[in-house]
């Protein structure tokens, strides 16, 4: 099992990773989704996000997209991951887990820190799920 630590860290690294590894077998869990960072500018990912939330059909169809912070960073590593609903790829669905905080089963477990890096035009995912 492998703990990701999202803080600070750029939300499609982290996703490509944690797609990477739970396609080799391993069990992904992300905590601090909160504290995730997407690069670029503030208010196109406001637009981008807002847009993707607004085309939601009637109350029976289209695509519903949650606002938690670990649904949006649980949503990017499945677009990493090849087909969701089937074979290889929904079997590595299932082995990731993202929380907001650190659950106190994790507490005291080693995490894996990625590389952060210092870039000036970012967005916390937190702020996308007010």
């Amino acid at each position: 099992m492998k703990i990701i630590d999202g803080k600070d860290v750029v939300m499609g690294r982290l996703a490509s990773y944690a797609a990477k590894e739970s396609l080799k077998g391993e069990e992904i869990v992300v905590v601090n989704c909160n504290e995730v960072i997407i690069t670029g500018s503030k208010k196109n990912i406001e637009e981008k996000f807002k847009g993707s939330r607004d085309r939601v059909g009637s109350s029976q169809k289209g695509p519903k997209i949650i606002r938690n912070s670990e649904r949006i960073v649980k949503r990017a590593i499945r677009g990493m991951l090849p087909n969701h609903r089937f074979g290889r790829g929904r079997d590595a669905f299932k082995k990731i887990k993202c929380y907001n905080k650190v659950p106190k089963e994790f507490e005291e477990a080693k995490k894996i820190s990625m590389n952060k890096s210092q870039t000036s035009k970012f967005i916390y995912v937190n702020h996308l799920s007010r």
